[in-house]
Protein backbone atom coordinates (compact mmCIF):
# COMPACT_ATOMS: atom_id res chain seq x y z
CA UNK A 1 0.00 0.00 0.00
CA UNK A 2 2.49 2.48 0.87
CA UNK A 3 4.46 1.43 -2.76
CA UNK A 4 1.59 2.83 -4.42
CA UNK A 5 1.05 5.46 -2.37
CA UNK A 6 -2.53 4.96 -0.43
CA UNK A 7 -0.87 5.06 2.91
CA UNK A 8 1.58 7.31 4.46
CA UNK A 9 3.08 4.42 6.91
CA UNK A 10 2.15 1.63 7.69
CA UNK A 11 0.74 3.11 11.33
CA UNK A 12 -2.57 3.75 9.27
CA UNK A 13 -3.04 7.22 10.61
CA UNK A 14 -5.67 8.44 9.16
CA UNK A 15 -9.49 7.31 8.70
CA UNK A 16 -9.07 7.03 4.96
CA UNK A 17 -5.85 4.69 4.83
CA UNK A 18 -7.98 2.11 6.90
CA UNK A 19 -10.50 1.42 4.33
CA UNK A 20 -8.69 0.02 1.78
CA UNK A 21 -7.11 -2.48 3.76
CA UNK A 22 -9.93 -3.16 5.56
CA UNK A 23 -12.06 -4.11 2.35
CA UNK A 24 -9.08 -6.13 1.34
CA UNK A 25 -9.37 -8.47 4.87
CA UNK A 26 -12.79 -8.41 4.21
CA UNK A 27 -12.55 -10.44 1.23
CA UNK A 28 -9.90 -12.34 2.55
CA UNK A 29 -12.33 -13.61 5.96
CA UNK A 30 -14.62 -14.34 2.74
CA UNK A 31 -13.12 -16.41 0.97
CA UNK A 32 -12.34 -18.45 4.47
CA UNK A 33 -15.86 -18.84 5.40
CA UNK A 34 -16.66 -20.24 1.59
CA UNK A 35 -13.35 -22.07 1.24
CA UNK A 36 -12.00 -23.34 4.51
CA UNK A 37 -14.25 -23.27 7.10
CA UNK A 38 -17.72 -24.94 6.16
CA UNK A 39 -20.46 -24.30 8.66
CA UNK A 40 -21.32 -27.53 9.41
CA UNK A 41 -17.32 -28.90 10.01
CA UNK A 42 -16.25 -27.18 12.66
CA UNK A 43 -18.99 -24.46 14.10
CA UNK A 44 -17.07 -23.00 16.94
CA UNK A 45 -14.16 -21.62 14.18
CA UNK A 46 -16.79 -20.90 11.82
CA UNK A 47 -18.69 -19.02 13.70
CA UNK A 48 -15.38 -17.13 15.25
CA UNK A 49 -14.85 -15.99 12.03
CA UNK A 50 -18.16 -14.77 10.91
CA UNK A 51 -17.82 -12.71 13.87
CA UNK A 52 -14.72 -11.43 12.82
CA UNK A 53 -16.05 -10.57 9.35
CA UNK A 54 -18.88 -8.70 11.33
CA UNK A 55 -16.34 -6.65 13.19
CA UNK A 56 -14.18 -5.49 9.94
CA UNK A 57 -17.49 -4.21 8.24
CA UNK A 58 -18.31 -2.34 11.27
CA UNK A 59 -15.27 -1.22 11.67
CA UNK A 60 -15.56 -0.06 7.90
CA UNK A 61 -18.53 1.07 7.98
CA UNK A 62 -17.15 3.83 11.02
CA UNK A 63 -14.26 4.56 8.67
CA UNK A 64 -17.07 5.91 6.23
CA UNK A 65 -18.68 8.00 9.31
CA UNK A 66 -15.35 9.08 9.89
CA UNK A 67 -14.06 7.38 13.30
CA UNK A 68 -11.20 5.51 13.74
CA UNK A 69 -11.70 2.56 16.15
CA UNK A 70 -8.84 0.99 17.52
CA UNK A 71 -7.83 -2.06 15.55
CA UNK A 72 -5.81 -3.70 17.83
CA UNK A 73 -8.58 -3.42 20.73
CA UNK A 74 -11.53 -5.17 17.72
CA UNK A 75 -9.18 -8.21 17.85
CA UNK A 76 -7.92 -8.78 21.28
CA UNK A 77 -11.46 -7.92 22.42
CA UNK A 78 -12.91 -10.62 19.82
CA UNK A 79 -10.53 -13.02 20.80
CA UNK A 80 -10.66 -12.51 24.80
CA UNK A 81 -14.65 -12.90 24.11
CA UNK A 82 -14.06 -16.32 22.21
CA UNK A 83 -11.70 -18.03 24.65
CA UNK A 84 -14.32 -17.59 27.42
CA UNK A 85 -17.09 -18.84 25.01
CA UNK A 86 -14.83 -21.64 24.39
CA UNK A 87 -14.39 -22.38 27.64
CA UNK A 88 -17.49 -22.55 28.85
CA UNK A 89 -18.52 -24.12 25.34
CA UNK A 90 -16.06 -27.32 26.65
CA UNK A 91 -16.44 -26.92 30.72
CA UNK A 92 -12.79 -26.19 30.81
CA UNK A 93 -11.79 -23.80 33.77
CA UNK A 94 -8.88 -20.77 32.36
CA UNK A 95 -9.75 -18.05 34.87
CA UNK A 96 -5.73 -17.79 34.94
CA UNK A 97 -5.36 -17.39 31.28
CA UNK A 98 -8.72 -14.70 31.04
CA UNK A 99 -7.33 -12.54 33.91
CA UNK A 100 -3.90 -12.88 32.03
CA UNK A 101 -5.98 -11.73 29.39
CA UNK A 102 -7.45 -8.76 30.90
CA UNK A 103 -4.19 -7.85 31.49
CA UNK A 104 -3.02 -7.91 27.81
CA UNK A 105 -6.18 -5.92 26.81
CA UNK A 106 -5.43 -3.31 29.38
CA UNK A 107 -1.78 -3.28 28.54
CA UNK A 108 -2.81 -2.97 24.78
CA UNK A 109 -5.13 -0.23 25.46
CA UNK A 110 -2.54 1.82 27.81
CA UNK A 111 0.06 1.45 24.66
CA UNK A 112 -2.30 2.73 22.26
CA UNK A 113 -3.01 5.95 24.21
CA UNK A 114 0.70 5.93 25.35
CA UNK A 115 1.58 6.68 21.37
CA UNK A 116 -1.01 8.69 20.77
CA UNK A 117 -2.68 6.64 18.49
CA UNK A 118 -6.37 6.90 19.75
CA UNK A 119 -8.58 8.30 22.41
CA UNK A 120 -10.23 6.82 25.49
CA UNK A 121 -13.54 6.37 23.14
CA UNK A 122 -11.71 5.26 19.67
CA UNK A 123 -10.40 1.90 22.35
CA UNK A 124 -13.68 1.49 24.00
CA UNK A 125 -15.53 1.66 20.57
CA UNK A 126 -12.81 -1.08 19.36
CA UNK A 127 -13.46 -3.16 22.23
CA UNK A 128 -16.66 -3.54 21.65
CA UNK A 129 -16.98 -3.93 18.21
CA UNK A 130 -14.61 -6.57 18.28
CA UNK A 131 -16.64 -8.24 21.78
CA UNK A 132 -20.47 -7.83 19.87
CA UNK A 133 -20.26 -9.82 17.47
CA UNK A 134 -18.89 -12.43 19.00
CA UNK A 135 -21.44 -12.23 21.71
CA UNK A 136 -24.27 -13.06 19.34
CA UNK A 137 -23.11 -15.28 17.66
CA UNK A 138 -22.89 -17.49 20.70
CA UNK A 139 -26.30 -18.36 19.89
CA UNK A 140 -25.73 -20.14 16.74
CA UNK A 141 -22.75 -22.58 17.94
CA UNK A 142 -23.43 -22.72 21.55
Amino acid sequence: MKTINKVDNAHLETVKERRIPLLINSVILILILIRVLPQDEIPELYFFFMGILISNITCFALTLAKFKASIHMIGSAGFFMFAIALAIHFKININGTIALMCIILGAIATSRLHMKAHTNTELIAGFFVGLMPQLILLNYWM
